[in-house]
């Protein structure tokens, strides 16, 4: 995923069509995640859970869709790709505050970076906000609280993985 950002974002027009087709791939790694998270999280809170997994299954359907969407070279559908993208931002972040929410009431992970996740989530939909009202124009420094928050977590999860005592506990019931 962040591959297919960092590609996107390069610049490079060459680099799109490859960026476009990694978002693709992308958004079936977010399934997969939704995936493999849901039985983990579940036991934590069902409700919030089942949330979580049905938002992430609709954002990777969605990234899947904007990747052949831009892929299409079509300026009717490049349209249709830049409504996907705008509704995706906020499925992202609703589902990203869920996510945080779990993850800090499940303890898997340290509350501070659970913390840290609500709040860049929350920095993130207002920024979206007031781009769309046409507020202000793109504020990146506003947005790059979530993109340090998903690359900390995702080091912290390959380093030491969840809380052991955490989820032990919790399966033990």
């Amino acid at each position: 995923m962040l591959v297919a950002y960092s590609v996107i974002g390069s610049g490079n027009p060459e680099a799109k069509t490859i960026g476009m087709l990694l978002e693709a791939i992308s958004g079936i790694a977010v399934i997969a995640i939704a995936l493999l998270m849901f039985p983990i999280l579940k036991p934590y809170n069902k409700k919030a859970s089942l949330w979580y997994f049905i938002l992430r299954i609709i954002e990777g359907g969605l990234l899947v869709v904007t990747g052949i969407l831009f892929l299409s070279n079509n300026p009717l559908l490049l349209g249709v790709y830049d409504g996907i993208h705008l509704a995706h931002g906020y499925i992202f972040g609703i589902a990203a505050l869920i996510f945080n929410f779990l993850l800090y009431q499940s303890k898997l992970v340290p509350r501070w970076l659970s913390v840290f996740g609500v709040i860049a989530t929350l920095l993130l939909l207002v920024v979206n906000l007031l781009e769309v009202t046409g507020i202000v124009s793109e504020l990146m420094i506003l947005k790059f609280p979530i993109f340090l928050n998903e690359i900390v977590l995702a080091i912290w999860l390959i380093a030491k993985g969840f809380n052991p005592s955490a989820l032990n506990s919790e399966f033990a019931k």
